[in-house]
């Protein structure tokens, strides 16, 4: 006699199914969402700096990422809120602010993805950047346009993310990186530059990264003190991508710069492709490129929008439409311009700022009664979560002066 169970999938293991998918969908959607175009430059850039020595910001800066998005996620899945309400609660006014803080930085940041997209159909397919970024516009939009557009979603930045991280490992592969000498230097650095560690930290849950994936589940309704075990797994999931990525590319790197080649100071990430397989890896470059960049564009107009929902009953009511108006405003910008004008590049610096605001609001709304309850948030992570707050919060401060100061002058 045939299992039931395989003959017929009971309604709780489609639930459970679906439940599990659906936390594999928010990892991703976070891990992509980080994984975009100042990812890769940022890797390659500091790589060719630091060389060895750049396997240990890795690693602490897993340990910040760590610190900051379980902190964050646990405090929005047990609440059952997004994060501009539950920063209301702690201090009204202050969620409002956050969402606009959030909302314009994440505007400003989608230019850069969207000019990304354009460079990666470009190195792919030879189409000028501006095409490219028209066509990986409207492949965004798509995305939002279909019936069950979250579920697409969760879809796409899992398709993506396996072909960028592929890739990744073929070229770490072909640039055969000294293993040995990228191990001692992780934990053994002989440069250890708090400013490399801090910007990889804010490339990877700053902004609009830290709350892609716990408002996907918040909005999926996953919540609650049950679901806590399962939105913790997601959390650590995403920062395993994202990392898992990162140090992916800086073996790649590493194994270029270490035969003694210089990468292209204009183009950084495709010198690491090209430089270890020819013209067959700027392509690839331009698909990994193009995948980082189209995720992003997603991630930051979903989680953007996410902030702006609950400040207008017409966006809530409107909400896809207002997301499909984001991803295009953000493309006709780039059109026009070219690229992000002097105000948008302030509004990036101001950027590094909401992960320290944003994760204090969450450590202090972990202990308020009326976001939690009863629960009791576990030390530890209070902890490590206000040492990030801490640190990240003295180098955004530091970063905004001196944007201010160059633009001043």
């Amino acid at each position: 006699m045939a299992d039931v169970e395989t003959a017929a999938p009971t309604a709780e293991r489609v639930a459970r199914e679906g439940t599990r998918g659906i936390l594999l969908g928010a990892a991703f959607l976070m891990a992509t969402s980080a994984i975009g175009p100042g990812f890769l430059t940022q890797t390659s850039v500091f790589t060719a700096q630091v060389g060895a020595s750049f396997g240990f910001a890795i690693l602490v800066s897993i340990l910040f990422d760590l610190g900051a998005q379980l902190n964050i996620w646990r405090v929005i899945a047990l609440s059952g809120r997004r994060a501009q309400d539950i920063a209301n609660d702690v201090l009204p006014g202050l969620g409002h602010a956050l969402a606009l803080l959030v909302a314009a930085g994440g505007l400003a940041f989608n230019i850069g993805n969207v000019a990304g997209a354009g460079l990666g159909l470009n190195a792919m397919l030879g189409v000028s950047p501006v095409t490219g970024a028209l066509v990986s516009a409207a492949a965004g939009i798509a995305i939002f346009l279909v019936r069950e557009a979250g579920r697409a979603m969760d879809r796409f930045a899992q398709a993506m993310g396996f072909i960028m991280i592929a890739l990744t490992v073929l070229v770490a592969w072909v640039s055969h990186p000294p293993l040995l000498e990228a191990a001692v230097g992780t934990v053994w650095p002989s440069h250890a530059n708090a400013f490399v560690i801090v910007t990889i930290v804010g490339g990877t849950v700053g902004g609009y990264i830290t709350f892609a994936g716990a408002h996907r589940l918040l909005d999926a309704g996953v919540t609650g003190r049950a679901a806590l075990p399962q939105v913790m797994q997601s959390a650590a999931t995403a920062i395993g991508v994202a990392s898992l990525m990162r140090a992916l590319l800086f073996l790649a790197a590493f194994g270029v710069v270490a035969q003694g080649l210089r990468l292209d100071p204009a183009n950084p990430p495709a010198s690491v492709f090209q430089l270890s397989l020819g013209n067959a890896g700027y392509r690839l470059f331009g698909v990994v490129m193009w995948s980082a960049a189209i995720t992003s564009v997603v991630g930051s107009a979903y989680t953007s929008v996410s902030f702006l929902r609950t400040l207008s009953v017409a966006i809530e009511r409107h909400w896809r439409t207002v997301i499909v108006s984001f991803i295009a405003i953000s493309t006709i910008v780039f059109v026009l311009v070219g690229r992000p004008v002097k105000v948008l590049i302030l509004v990036g610096a101001l950027n590094g700022l909401i992960l320290p605001v944003s994760l204090g609001v969450m450590l202090v709304a972990a202990y308020t009664p009326r976001v939690v309850g009863a629960y009791r948030h576990p030390r530890t992570l209070t902890a490590l979560g206000i040492v990030v707050a801490l640190s990240m919060a003295a180098l955004g401060g530091y970063t905004l002066v001196q944007e201010v100061s160059r633009l001043l002058h």
